[in-house]
């Protein structure tokens, strides 16, 4: 459908290039990315996929899947794009960091591997999630937030902050901290889903009335 709404799904793990063949990542198979595809195609929308290329889940066939690596390849691909997205759901593994320097040997393709010490110093990675608003000011943006440490109450709550600092439409909570399932943080309110196939059809749902039907 020519005049559907486009979607935009980012999943999967960023990394971050210590040397040629060593870099800093985050675990993330890219499934939630799938399960999004497939519910927003299967509600609509024409859907983009940007997948890191380390995921190990099979790509959605529901949707056009460009891979990015590093968190500035997948901004280059938010900015080549050929159509505004009409929503934008951000549930990419992106790096906090950077490399910055590597001390105590020379850095060139390998670093080698009979050195006795390496000092790594990182460096702010980009954080993409505050940028989506500006680059996009029409779009629905749901970001995620991943969170280990502390209760489902101190989870839910970056959540809310989240939504706060950046401008984001909605915030999905999930992790160790908030425990078995997900939490979606929207208009002050936070629902519960059991797994990853209930949230996402939620997902094609709600921003298909917000979208659409203007609901």
């Amino acid at each position: 459908m020519p005049d559907s709404p486009t979607a935009v799904v980012t999943c999967g793990p960023a990394y971050e290039p210590i040397d040629s063949v060593r870099r800093i990542t985050n675990h993330s198979t890219g499934e939630i990315g799938v399960f999004l595809s497939d519910a927003l195609a299967a509600r609509g929308f024409q859907v983009v996929c940007f997948r890191g290329e380390m995921a190990s889940y099979p790509a959605p066939a529901s949707a056009r899947v460009y891979p990015f690596t590093t968190n500035d390849s997948l901004e280059v691909l938010f900015d080549a794009l050929p159509k505004t997205p009409s929503a934008i759901f951000h549930a990419a593994a992106l790096g906090d960091y950077r490399v910055a320097s590597v001390e105590g040997g020379k850095v060139t393709n390998k670093i080698r591997s009979d050195l006795k010490e390496l000092v790594i110093r990182l460096t702010p990675a980009t954080k993409l999630l505050p940028l989506l608003p500006e680059k996009f000011p029409h779009a629905l943006i749901v970001g995620w937030k991943y969170e280990l440490d502390g209760s489902r109450d101190d989870a839910l709550e970056r959540g809310r902050r989240q939504i706060a600092t950046v401008g984001t439409a909605a915030s999905v909570v999930n992790g160790r901290a908030y425990g078995e399932g997900f939490g979606l943080l929207e208009g002050g309110e936070v629902t519960h889903f059991a797994d990853k196939l209930s949230l996402s059809a939620h997902l094609a749902d709600w921003s298909w009335r917000k979208i659409v039907l203007k609901a």
